[in-house]
């Protein structure tokens, strides 16, 4: 027994006389983990702008105050560990994570996240508008930060939303703008942009940061490539060669051949990701809406359904289901017989005038292609020719923002698990336009969906009552938009990777650094 003692005693001693044991640093010599996705990965690099395909880096590089956890559906801390809100929910205070370090080096602490939030507030772009209920920002102490807001609002979900609630080194360069463009980040994620290879095939790539807070002492992925991959076909031979970890996205049948393949892996979940078909509400043929209500009715709902075979699910109303404003029992039906008439009545249609009409979609996006050419089928039925243009993402977008097409197509989800996004940024008032590619100027609606972010809080039911308001308004008086489906989460991927979890407030998000390597 005193021997034993003695021997801890000599421990003791050696371990105090010890120099400290340095930080855990990143691992290295693993395999990357290659991401293909069939479309283009940054549109915009500054996180205060930052509104497309990028989310799937940005996760991995900028984090957020908190983080909405699927299972709960409930916010969870990330880079606050707690926060509480007044009785009147219009003061919230946020205990920030010690010891969390930018990819600069610098620390971040309240003064940064009030700095980087008051610099997106001042964007005005992009997702910036989850912060307008915000009055001011104070840095209380080094760990806490107080926001006053104007009326009461859930911050604790705004503060994890997939855009917009980065939180960044605002000083990491003079000219902050400049630096992003240049393809650098200023992040505090566990990864950190290493090269960006604009408009390649191999686009992006990704290393570990050392300094994170989160620590490496498992094993994990020291290095993430994104690859931009149209060709659905090419990507799964990627996956089964082992060119790729993981392919977000299969068509139907590509699916179904990954789910019986050894060696793959796959995920099939119910997303909050909606198919969305604008129409041109300003100018063109589609301007009348006697024609916007006919293509409406034009599209073949249940067999689009039958022929994506289980990749899609019927939608009902704007918003998908699990989310406030969801309105059940709408799911739309086609009637050529009415379509016809409609037609008729603009002056187009069989024994009318020939109408044509551009639709977009993006490149790559097979179900969107498989859409067209049924519509396009369909149409053509009715003396109706649809010209139809797939394209990268970031040129149908740009076509877009110039109402360069009549039927524009696009997926769209929520900036966080609410629904307000779907009327907010597709369907209100917006000039120039961003994301309201149907160009819709109705003061109605805006000033539905105005009160919208306090009802949520203060009076559910009348926010549930006002979003079916809103649902009619854009699709049954305006008839704005077609919905034809709600998609389900497809992936595919190697069968040694452990750890993915599909999350459906960030879309087509692989959280890397959560995800076990594979041998």
């Amino acid at each position: 027994m005193r021997r034993r003692l003695v021997a801890a005693a000599a421990l003791a001693l050696l371990a105090a006389c010890a120099t400290p044991p340095e930080p855990q640093r990143a691992p290295v010599g693993e395999s990357p983990f290659v991401y293909v996705k069939n479309t283009d990965i940054v549109t915009e690099w500054d996180p205060s702008r930052s509104y497309s395909n990028e989310i799937i880096a940005f996760q991995n590089v900028y984090e957020t105050l908190t983080f909405w956890n699927p299972v709960t559906k409930k916010s969870a801390p990330r880079l606050a560990t707690s926060w509480r809100s007044s009785a009147d929910g219009r003061t919230w205070t946020f205990t920030l994570r010690p010891g969390v370090t930018f990819h600069t080096g610098r620390p971040l602490d309240a003064d940064a996240v009030k700095a980087s939030i008051e610099r997106t507030m001042k964007a005005k772009t992009g997702a910036s508008y989850i912060w307008d209920a915000v009055s001011s920002i104070r840095a209380e102490g080094p760990q806490t930060v107080t926001f006053a807001l104007k009326y009461p609002v859930p911050l604790d979900l705004v503060a994890s939303a997939g855009y917009a609630a980065y939180i960044y080194d605002t000083q990491a360069a003079p000219d902050l703008g400049n630096w992003f463009r240049q393809g650098k980040d200023a992040g505090s994620g566990p990864y950190t942009v290493t090269r960006w290879n604009k408009g390649k095939e191999d686009e992006l790539t990704l290393t570990a940061y050392d300094g994170y807070w989160g620590g490496w002492r498992r094993p994990h992925y020291n290095t993430i490539k994104y690859k931009a991959v149209p060709d659905a076909e090419r990507a799964y031979r990627m996956l089964q060669n082992g060119e790729a970890s993981f392919v977000d996205r299969l068509d139907p049948a590509l699916f179904a051949r990954a789910s019986a393949a050894p060696g793959l892996r796959t995920s099939d979940r119910t997303s909050f990701t909606t198919a969305v078909m604008l129409f041109n509400t300003a100018a063109g043929p589609m301007k009348d809406i006697r024609v916007r209500k006919a293509v409406q009715q034009a599209i073949d709902y249940q067999g689009l359904i039958k022929a994506l075979k289980g990749s899609v699910m019927p939608a009902s109303g704007v918003i998908p289901e699990g989310l406030l404003g969801h309105v059940p029992n709408r799911v739309p039906e086609q009637n050529l017989e009415g379509a016809a008439k409609l037609l008729q009545q603009a002056g187009y249609g069989p024994g009318g005038r020939p109408l044509r009409l551009r639709l977009t979609y993006g490149e790559g996006e097979a179900d969107e292609q498989v859409l067209a050419r049924r519509l396009r089928a369909t149409l053509r039925q009715l003396n109706v020719t649809l010209d139809v243009r797939g394209m990268h993402w970031n040129a149908q977008w740009e076509l877009g923002k110039r109402r360069g097409q009549d039927i524009f197509v696009m997926y769209w989800w929520p900036d966080y698990a609410d629904g307000f996004s779907y009327f907010g940024q597709v369907f209100h008032s917006a000039n120039p336009p961003v994301m309201n590619l149907s160009y819709l100027n109705d003061q109605t609606l805006d000033a539905l969906l105005a009160p919208l972010p306090e009802l949520t809080v203060t009076d559910r039911p009348a926010a549930q009552q006002s979003y079916e308001r809103a649902t009619n308004r854009v699709l049954d008086q305006r008839v704005a938009a077609a919905l034809p489906w709600v998609v389900k989460s497809q992936r595919a991927f190697l069968g040694g990777i452990r750890g993915y979890d599909d999350n459906p407030a960030y879309p087509d998000v692989v959280f890397v650094y959560d995800l076990r390597p594979s041998g």
